[in-house]
């Protein structure tokens, strides 16, 4: 068969991936060596080349994805039903850092965003409304839709509220952790302004909260609390709504350079393209920004094991080593405090497209964040002090892992996907496909395809194509999630609900 079939991703591989499907009883020439197909294996799917016993390491990604289940030969399919995991519990580990110079050129680009009092900019200049408690959810939509109503969204880009479960009966961590996904939301510098709206009796109590803000912007970010308004709290929602309006709809774009540009990475709906077009091309991307002076921050802990060491060895110093040690091994405890254990990752979406085991889906996960080295590691809920590639704590949950992005001060977040999804967080969330036929069917979900790097597209000219496009969304071209409508929040939950 043609090379073409199939792709060795590296040299050391003992596996190659399926580029089409593979029938039983077809060969193939890897190496310089003909292998018999011994069952029809679709594409994505990994090809056993050479006879491995049990027990024995696996090969993807020049790295080990698991281990041989069994006795196998070459030609076999390679899947969750004869690769185990070789992922267990917290480990120790040795700083050995890896210094590697990226030749990246200052390419001295611009967009064109909004730029606030603290100097931070935005892509976006919204009207957000944020629910210090989910008691006022329904008030908050109301409002948001009052407002649309009345000014028609013209000198804004949307009008949103975002509504969640939580603010009261929560206890210790999981309260905390609410209060600071909310305080970035209030900060953050795609709202132009911000309404908090309170009941008043909650746990988070609007007060206290408004303290977290620090030094804000007292004209762009204001409190009501409904339960100490005398008469009907939508008219007085809406005229501290209307007085926010006026001020964000005089904002104008101004030209803003690439440094100025902090951006999520992120994938979801895995399949075995994810680790050979999306996610290097992110990577490709990822390098660049951070060569401008810009900021990628990288997440979805769980998904790091088995490609971890790969990250700590990046961290520029041994303190940064050390936090990257403790964002794995403190996930992998939340994991077996559940009695979880660390491996049980791959969904069946996963699985289905190609991608065994955990730390197969790692290697391919981390390769969003391309070679440079790590500059920051944040704890869930906190913002970005350092410029570069950053690491933060969150889980793998698409929605979560967004909303945690989006928190930490990221304007858009990059999606990968395989297998598809419309949903998107409160910033613009672009997706981009590992192949072209997803991004053929979905296109109504999906803003970028990725898969023309195995249809003869060289990765210098994807990579060119894609910078244009995340500037162009930067500069206000609506993603499809935006498009659709589909923009959600979602906060990190660990212990008891009163």
């Amino acid at each position: 068969m043609e090379q073409s079939t199939f792709i060795k991703i590296n040299p050391a591989d003992s596996v190659v991936v399926c580029l089409q499907p593979i029938c039983k009883g077809e060969t193939i020439i890897v190496d310089g060596k003909s292998i018999t197909i011994k069952q029809d294996i679709p594409v994505g799917h990994k090809i056993l080349i050479k006879d491995t016993a049990c027990g024995d390491n696996i090969i993807k990604y020049g790295y080990p994805i698991g281990h041989a289940a069994t006795d196998l030969t070459a030609g076999e399919w390679i899947n969750e039903n004869n690769l185990k995991t070789n992922l267990k519990g917290t480990l120790e580990y040795t700083y050995s850092p890896v210094n590697e110079k990226l030749q990246i050129p200052f390419a001295n680009r611009t967009f064109l965003g909004y730029e606030r009092s603290n100097g931070e900019v935005g892509v976006r200049n919204e009207i957000w409304i944020v629910p210090t408690v989910g008691c006022v959810n329904g008030i908050s939509d109301k409002l948001a839709q009052l407002l649309a109503d009345k000014t028609g969204l013209k000198g804004v880009d949307a009008i949103h509220s975002w509504h969640h479960n939580y603010g009261c009966s929560q206890l210790s961590d999981d309260h905390e952790n609410t209060r600071k996904i909310l305080r970035d939301i209030c900060l953050h510098p795609n709202a132009g302004g911000v309404l908090v709206l309170s009941l008043g009796c909650e746990n988070n109590q609007p007060d206290e909260f408004m303290k977290m803000l620090g030094d804000y912007d007292h004209d762009r970010i204001k409190l009501l609390v409904t339960q100490k308004v005398e008469g009907d709290e939508l008219e007085e929602g809406l005229k501290i709504l209307t007085d926010l309006y006026n001020i964000a709809s005089k904002d104008v774009r101004t030209e803003q350079p690439l440094s100025k540009l902090r951006v999520g990475l992120k994938c979801g709906g895995s399949d075995g393209f994810s680790g050979i077009t999306a996610n290097p091309l992110v990577g490709e991307f990822s390098d660049y920004l951070v060569a401008q002076g810009g900021t990628t921050i990288l997440t979805e802990v769980p998904e790091m094991f088995g490609a971890e060491t790969i990250l700590m060895n990046r961290c520029e110093n041994k303190e940064l080593f050390d936090k990257t040690v403790s964002l794995i091994n403190d996930f992998k405890e939340y994991f077996l405090s559940h009695g979880e254990p660390v491996g049980e990752n791959p969904s069946p979406g996963n699985k289905a497209g190609g991608i065994s085991t955990l730390e197969d889906k790692a290697l391919g996960c981390t390769q969003k964040c391309g070679r440079a080295p790590v500059s920051g590691v944040l704890e869930y809920g906190e913002r970005i002090e350092h410029d570069g590639l950053n690491l933060l704590s969150a889980p793998g949950n698409d929605l979560v892992a967004s909303t945690a992005l989006a928190s930490s001060g990221c304007q858009i977040v990059l999606f990968t996907t395989g297998r598809g999804t419309p949903f998107g967080t409160f910033v613009p969330t672009m997706k981009v496909s590992t192949n072209s036929r997803l991004f053929n069917n979905k296109n109504n979900w999906i803003d970028f395809n990725a898969g023309e790097l195995v249809e003869g597209t060289d990765m210098p000219e994807l990579l060119t194509k894609f910078i244009d496009k995340v500037i162009a969304v930067a500069n206000g071209e609506q993603t499809r999630n935006e498009a659709n409508g589909y923009r959600e929040i979602s906060i990190f939950k660990n212990g008891v609900t009163l």
